[in-house]
Parts: structure tokens; C-alpha cells; sequence
């Protein structure tokens, strides 16, 4: 086999030892790794091109376990980082690398300072990259309970198990339609974007899991609720969290979490942002804005292949395909999701590509659509769904 392809895929867990290491530094450490991690992304999607090679892989369970270790990984970051908000040496972890390296844990706490943005930041960016990317993956393997509940774990660190039953049930039916509330129209700025997508991607959840539970008989309020389930799974860490370092480091984690949903909802925007479909068509690869960069696409997973995921979602990640034909972001994942930060520049950069979807990928009803999205946009008021 060609080694090569499953262990690129193991670049996320360098990312996150690398995380851990600065984590356990503490100190200026800690934004020294997240500026590295973040300029790693940037400049390495930006000089070492793109991937698009198509290989056979003919052992997906190791693929698969990579996809496994991503909650143990995580949990271990998240715990480190919340044991730096807390007093004393909580479990007594501080004793514990103390012994296995020498090195004073709650010593080098005391210079955390305010570099415990710097945490609070980079943990969060790890919830996403790690715990949301990790998890998108993993929840569209509904027949694999073992895929199904890590993929749950992980998203419960985001505060966002519905997204298990949305993304599946809802995004995917409905993108690039007014009735995907995941889908931004022309025009939206990716701040109002993160609320209007979270409100109404939770209300889409309720409602189809409502309908799944009314189909078996049964009303809302019940444990058989995954949502219910999945809000309580987000409790339990909250409130680990506040055993080991009472409020402080719950409300660390409360923070990482709804940074991490933030994310969620702006990789969302980059995804989809002004694409519009035709409701009565199927998704087809032009429906999503795609990329090959190569660290982008060998950190998450393969879900820069977004185009190919959403026409054929049942796909594993290591099998999609570059999909030569889809419309193309214009960087990598992070760089992009930086720039939709300063919308201005945003829509600089966005109006002509959009342009160039509406003439050489749109549909003649899905040309009438733009035409419509573009009125919208210009009058300043968002498409209605």
C-alpha cells in the first residue's frame, strides 16, 4: 500500500500534539503555538499547492481509527487547557508530567497571564478543527454506532449534537436553497451569518427530530430526544470542567465552545456562501465552492472536496474526488475564513466569482435566482426563506 495516503490524513493529530505540547508550556508558549499553527495552515496551503490526486486505499478501518482518536486527542487538550485555568493541581496532573519530564506544570501556570486569550483562542480553533470536522465525518456513518457516538462526543464540546441530525437531515437536502438556513445569501456578512444560521439550524433540528419521534409515537420530551441527550452530554463536560477548576474553567470551556460553533458557521459561509440551486434540481458538484490546497485538505479530512461530498454525501472522505469541474474557493480554509472577517474584502473578492458561477455554472432557472439574490443583496435586505 501507498503509506503515504493514510498517513497524511494523521496530520490533524501533529497539529494537535503540537497543541498539547504548547498547552502543557503554558505561558508565551501557548501563542507562540497558535501563531505557528495558524501560519502552518496560511502559508502552507498558500506554497505547497494543491492535492489532487485519487488513490485506492484498501484498508479503511486505519482510516477510520484515525477518525477515532480525535475525541481521546481532544479531550486530553481540553482537559490541559482547563487544569491551566484552575487553582492547586486538579487530579494532580501538574505532579504527574512533573515526574514523567521534569518539567514544573504549575510553576510555568503562573506566566499563563494574558496569554490565556491566546488559550481560549487556540482551544477553540481546536474544538473546530479537531472536534467539528472530525465529527462531520464520523456522523454521516449512521449505520456505525461506534462512529455515531464519537462523532456526538465531539460535537458536544461545541455545545452542538443537533448539528448531527441538521447537517444530515436538513443541510443536505436543502443546500444552496433559501430553506438551508446553513447557506448564505449574497450579500450577508459572515458576523450576521454565525447568528441567523445558528438560531435557525437549531430550530431545523427540533423540527426534524420532532417528526422522527412523532413517527414512533412518542412526544418531544423524552431521553429517546437525541438532542435532549446531546445537551446533556455538553452539560456533563461543562460540569467536569467545573470540577476540576470550578468556574473559571467552566466558563473556559463554555467559551472554546461557542468559538468552536462560531467556526463552524463560518467554514458554513466559505462552503456555500451566494450559490444558489434550483430546488427542483439534485445537488450537483457546482453547488458548493471546493478546494484542493493540500494542507487544508489533508488536516480536515478531505472536506476542502466539498463539491463531491454534497452530490454524493454517503461518500467516506479518503474516496472523494477533487471534482475538476466544481467552482474553486480562492485559498485554502483558514485564509479564507480570515478574509470573510473584513467583509468589505470579502465581497471584493466574492462579487466577480460569483459573477463567473451565475454565467458558467447556473442553470437558466438558477440564472433568474442569482438575478433575484443579486436584487436582494443590493437592496440591503437578506433573501427571505
Amino acid at each position: 500500500m501507498n503509506l503515504h495516503h493514510y498517513l497524511k490524513f494523521s496530520l490533524i493529530h501533529v497539529v494537535g500534539a503540537i497543541s498539547l505540547f504548547a498547552a502543557i508550556l503554558g505561558g508565551s508558549y501557548v501563542t507562540i503555538g497558535l501563531v505557528s499553527v495558524s501560519a502552518f495552515f496560511v502559508i502552507g496551503d498558500a506554497i505547497l499547492g494543491n492535492d489532487t490526486s485519487d488513490p485506492k486505499l484498501a484498508h479503511p478501518g486505519v482510516l477510520t481509527f484515525q477518525l477515532w482518536l480525535a475525541l481521546p486527542m481532544l479531550a486530553l487538550i481540553m482537559f490541559t487547557a482547563a487544569w491551566s485555568f484552575s487553582q492547586g493541581d486538579p487530579l494532580g496532573y501538574g505532579a504527574f508530567v512533573q515526574r514523567l519530564t521534569g518539567y514544573d506544570m504549575v510553576a510555568a501556570r503562573e506566566a499563563l497571564g494574558w496569554h490565556r486569550i491566546s488559550s481560549i483562542v487556540a482551544s477553540g480553533l481546536l474544538v473546530g478543527l479537531i472536534g467539528t470536522i472530525t465529527a462531520h465525518e464520523l456522523i454521516h456513518r449512521t449505520q456505525d454506532p461506534v462512529s455515531m457516538i464519537i462523532g456526538r462526543w465531539l460535537l458536544a464540546f461545541s455545545f452542538d449534537t443537533s448539528f448531527a441530525i441538521e447537517h444530515v437531515y436538513g443541510h443536505h437536502l436543502y443546500v444552496a436553497t433559501t430553506a438551508d438556513p446553513a447557506t448564505a445569501p449574497r450579500g450577508r456578512s459572515v458576523y450576521l451569518h454565525i447568528l441567523i444560521s445558528t438560531i435557525k439550524g437549531n430550530v431545523s433540528a427540533w423540527r426534524i427530530e420532532a417528526r422522527r419521534l412523532k413517527h414512533e409515537g412518542r412526544g418531544w420530551l423524552t431521553f429517546r430526544n437525541a438532542i435532549i441527550r446531546g445537551q446533556l452530554m455538553s452539560l456533563s463536560l461543562v460540569a467536569m470542567a467545573w470540577g476540576i477548576g470550578g468556574w473559571a474553567a467552566a466558563g473556559f470551556l463554555v467559551a472554546c465552545g461557542l468559538w468552536g460553533k462560531a467556526l463552524l458557521e463560518i467554514v458554513n459561509y466559505i462552503e456555500h456562501y451566494g450559490i444558489v440551486r434550483d430546488p427542483a434540481l439534485p445537488v450537483q458538484p457546482r453547488h458548493s465552492w471546493n478546494t484542493n490546497s493540500r494542507i487544508s485538505s489533508w488536516s480536515m479530512f478531505n472536506l476542502t472536496r466539498h463539491s463531491h461530498h454534497h452530490a454524493h454525501g454517503e461518500v467516506p472522505y479518503h474516496a472523494l474526488k477533487p471534482v475538476p469541474e466544481a467552482p474553486l474557493m480562492f485559498s485554502g480554509y483558514l485564509a479564507t475564513m480570515l478574509i470573510t472577517l473584513v467583509p468589505p474584502l470579502w465581497q471584493a473578492i466574492m462579487t466577480p466569482r460569483l459573477k463567473a458561477w451565475d454565467r458558467d455554472h447556473a442553470s437558466p432557472a438558477e440564472r433568474v435566482l442569482a438575478r433575484a439574490a443579486d436584487l436582494a443583496a443590493r437592496g440591503q435586505r437578506p433573501a427571505m426563506p
